[in-house]
């Protein structure tokens, strides 16, 4: 843990929002006996919360780190130092995993833990259906619809934020009404965030390479929609027929060689052309109003402020 928070290079992005939701809400008149436990017009259980939601976020981020053996090259190196390493990156996961659910039996609130629980079966849900056809020979590009990729993005990215916020207004003893909001403002923050992290490799001006993304990204899904999924897969076969034998596809596609790094810029600039990248920015911004609208269920804060900025941020384009 003391490794994970060294206090330099690391963005604790969701244990500041639940931190600041907390604050937003303030005290519930259904708790005054307990606002002696209070910092800042932030109970302490709250805090614990914040931690336990990083580290469950970190966890899972360790285990995404784990190498697919099967794909290794002599050049990649050792065979056995990689292996050890799935191994420590499994251990580390797990040990993180175990300390946030031994805090979280510490909070004393079956309600938390559950709404916890759930989040943790989300996102182990989340990634399955990410990586469920990596595995597929010529693997291009899912065929789903936006809203089925809402719908994984939610489980992946999204359900462990919302469902912490609604814990931190449950720990306050907050109406059913405040949770519900405190939910609605993690999911649809987190989802703009996805959406404009999505978008960066499409809008970014200052970058003169081409930025590695991927075919299931937003940008991608909602040009294959406007598109067409027989016209898409076209699309991206033809740039690279020539060098059918040196280019391997993933469903997320990362390159080096020169020849690779062309085709994504044919397919990038494709998908500015269509559609795609203004109805993502749409979308981005359309998450971020459903977060705003919830925020206006709470008191005016300079906390509540926070957190309005931070949906500004994810949603500003230049």
């Amino acid at each position: 843990r003391g490794f994970v928070y060294d206090s330099r290079n690391n963005l604790q992005m969701r244990g500041l929002v639940i931190l600041l939701i907390s604050k937003a809400a303030g005290p519930s008149t259904a708790e005054l006996s307990f606002q002696h436990n209070m910092v800042s017009g932030i109970y302490s259980s709250q805090r614990s919360l914040a931690e336990i939601t990083e580290l469950i976020h970190t966890a899972f981020l360790v285990h995404r780190g784990i190498v697919n053996i099967g794909e290794l090259k002599s050049c990649d190196g050792p065979l056995k130092d990689m292996q050890f390493g799935n191994k420590m990156a499994v251990l580390s996961g797990d040990f993180l995993l175990a300390n946030a659910c031994t805090s979280l039996a510490q909070l004393q609130n079956t309600k938390v833990v559950e709404l916890i629980s759930s989040a943790i079966g989300d996102l182990v849900q989340g990634i399955y259906y990410e990586n469920s056809k990596s595995s597929e020979e010529n693997c291009l590009t899912d065929d789903i619809g936006i809203s089925r990729w809402t719908e994984q993005v939610f489980l992946s990215h999204s359900a462990l934020l919302a469902k912490s916020c609604q814990a931190a207004m449950e720990l306050a003893k907050h109406s059913t009404e405040i949770q519900d909001m405190a939910f609605q403002y993690g999911k649809h923050m987190s989802m703009s965030h996805k959406l404009h992290s999505d978008l960066q490799p499409f809008v970014k001006e200052s970058s003169s390479d081409t930025m590695a993304f991927s075919l299931n990204s937003a940008p991608a899904i909602l040009h294959q929609e406007f598109l067409g999924r027989e016209a898409w897969i076209k699309q991206i076969r033809e740039p690279c027929a020539p060098r059918d034998s040196c280019v391997r596809w993933h469903c997320y596609c990362r390159t080096t060689p020169t020849h690779c790094a062309c085709v994504f810029r044919q397919l990038q600039e494709a998908i500015k052309a269509g559609k795609g990248v203004t109805s993502a920015i749409d979308l981005c911004r359309c998450h971020g109003n459903r977060a705003l609208a919830a925020l206006e269920h709470f008191p005016p804060s300079e906390a509540r402020d926070a957190l309005a900025n931070i949906v500004c941020a994810v949603t500003r384009f230049p």
